[in-house]
């Protein structure tokens, strides 16, 4: 069967509910899941994706778009969703990002997420403008999608948490460059860290700022 894509806008709800997977269950499909990524905009570390299938009738309060989300709310809705979903959490590291692109190792990680999360799903909701190539089962982009499905904000919040921890463990290698408060985005103490410092392995050198420093020091290396 070729996946079917379609694409939905998100509504103007306060808050995600379960609308768009009780629509999706009426029409037959049994295991709807939503995925979402984290780490798309950061000058180091890899690209994460989460995929959950909720239970209909067993799912946590309080779950919402991540970056709505205070660290220690992200942290408990984190051990509540995956104590009582099915779930699959993947990562596109940086030597992959610098070898494609950004957008493409985004997708590719959702991709991977879906694939991995067992029982397969019949049915993906995914966050963005974009489906991924080659899933196994129909999906629609919902656009600002982990502000509407609640399948995809939890798939946002194991993202989100889960990367959070790789940086944080990466800071215990090179901690000049803060990651463990910025997670590998370009704030002034990141960028000021980049140019005293230089970059590192987990830096992704296609990124401009990166490349352009990887550039400048070569050069002088080259005089």
């Amino acid at each position: 069967m070729k996946p079917m894509h379609r694409r939905s806008k998100a509504s103007s709800r306060a808050t995600p509910d379960f609308s768009l997977e009780a629509g999706l269950l009426e029409r037959g499909y049994l295991r709807v899941a939503g995925v979402d990524e984290a780490g798309r905009g950061p000058l180091a570390g890899p690209v994460t994706a989460a995929a959950v299938r909720l239970d209909p009738l067993d799912y946590p309060d309080g779950l919402n778009d991540s970056k709505k989300l205070s660290a220690k709310s992200r942290k408990d809705l984190f051990e509540k969703i995956i104590s009582c979903s099915s779930y699959s959490i993947s990562h596109v590291p940086v030597e992959e990002i610098d070898s494609t692109d950004i957008l493409r190792a985004a997708l590719e990680a959702m991709r991977r997420s879906l694939a991995n999360l067992s029982p397969p799903p019949d049915y993906a909701l995914v966050d963005g403008n974009r489906v991924p190539i080659n899933l196994q089962c129909p999906a629609e982009a919902v656009v600002k999608g982990d502000g509407c499905s609640l399948s995809i904000a939890a798939a946002s919040i194991l993202a989100k948490v889960s990367r959070d921890r790789i940086m944080a463990a990466y800071d215990a290698q090179y901690p000049e460059y803060g990651w463990i408060s910025n997670a590998g985005y370009g704030t002034k103490s990141h960028i000021e860290a980049l140019r005293k410092f230089g970059p590192t392995p987990i830096h992704r050198k296609s990124f401009a700022p990166v490349r352009a420093l990887v550039e400048a020091r070569s050069e002088r290396a080259e005089i």
